[in-house]
């Protein structure tokens, strides 16, 4: 295996990059999004930063805390806080810490991205297999390598699969058609004046229709007043298909306590696939082929950033050792 055509630039599709990269691999990273990171996302809106996709992220593994040591080595990540606010008030201290981008959860991954050949704003419109590997094609971009992997949702990467006739194998498939998400409504709020929302900026609620509110400035990544509301999943389902101004308007409602001023504009997000409710128990789905063929991401090695970071790099491991 001499080259990888890696579909998904969020941290597993990153992460298998890099580490393939580093082995020598040719690699190509295609992302439909403007933009790398998949949830690791941070948002503009009228001179505010929001991060509205992933919060935070925690240390268990310790190739994971060697990894993440690097990123603060590197200035772009550092410790948030050791414990929120619940829906109280009352900040619920561990003692364990809890890491954010330095510029916003995003910094993380424009990190991990850096020398490798990813194509934003690329949306596929066809892969097969031949002999010679998998073709990847993308408007008038057609690129050929010795492996695939697909580090996006699983009902994403399954559609992708079937709408290009791709033979799956039935173990695969169970293993794909197993793995559910929960949705998940994020709202941008530029505020005219301090929120409400306690030290050190986050509020773990984890209810319906509100499940967390964290202020961005006292996050320390916006200088203006920046809330981000998560809203949770019973919500998010029922109001997949209300309009923005609806959903904006009960959120901030819900909300109210906490925003404590004058709201002077709003944007909404929604995530399909956010929270992942039934994972695989192995941290790929791995087809052999030929060519391979392998599916990762934060669904596979345990939910959250830690899980799709481990999940890269196992995916990258596994196809090192089959070249």
């Amino acid at each position: 295996m001499e080259s990888c055509a890696i579909i998904g630039a969020g941290l597993s599709g990153l992460v298998t990059a890099r580490t393939l990269r580093e082995a020598g691999v040719d690699v190509m990273v295609f992302e439909k999004e403007e933009k790398v990171g998949g949830r690791m996302r941070t948002g503009l809106l009228d001179g505010g930063v929001f991060d509205h996709g992933a919060q935070f992220f925690t240390v268990r593994d310790d190739r994971f805390e060697e990894m993440v040591r690097d990123w603060v080595s590197a200035g772009v990540a550092e410790v948030w806080t050791r414990g929120f606010a619940d829906a109280s008030g009352e900040k619920q201290e561990d003692g364990y810490p809890r890491y954010r981008g330095t510029k916003g959860m995003i910094s993380v991954a424009e990190y991990l991205a850096r020398g490798l050949d990813v194509r934003t704003g690329t949306e596929i419109t066809r892969i097969s297999a031949n002999p010679q590997g998998w073709e990847v094609i993308a408007g008038k971009l057609a690129h050929l390598a010795n492996a695939l992997v697909l580090a996006i949702p699983a009902p994403s990467a399954l559609k992708l699969i079937d709408n290009n006739g791709v033979a799956l194998p039935a173990t695969a498939r169970r293993a794909l058609e197993g793995i559910a998400y929960d949705p998940c409504i994020a709202v941008m709020v530029l505020l005219d004046g301090p929120s409400s929302v306690p030290e050190p900026g986050g509020v773990q609620i984890g209810q319906d229709p509100l499940f967390w509110i964290a202020d961005n400035r006292k996050k320390g990544i916006s200088e203006v007043p920046a809330v981000t509301i998560h809203a949770g999943p019973d919500f998010s389902r029922d109001h997949a298909h209300s309009d923005d101004t609806t959903v904006a308007h009960l959120l901030l409602e819900e909300a109210q306590d906490y925003v404590g001023t004058d709201v002077k504009t709003t944007a909404v997000c929604r995530w399909k696939h956010s929270w992942v409710t039934e994972t695989h128990e192995e941290p790929f789905v791995f087809v052999e082929g030929p060519p391979p063929l392998v599916f990762c991401g934060d669904a596979y090695a345990g939910p959250k950033v830690e899980g799709a970071v481990l999940s890269g790099l196992a995916t990258a491991e596994k196809l090192l050792g089959v070249r």
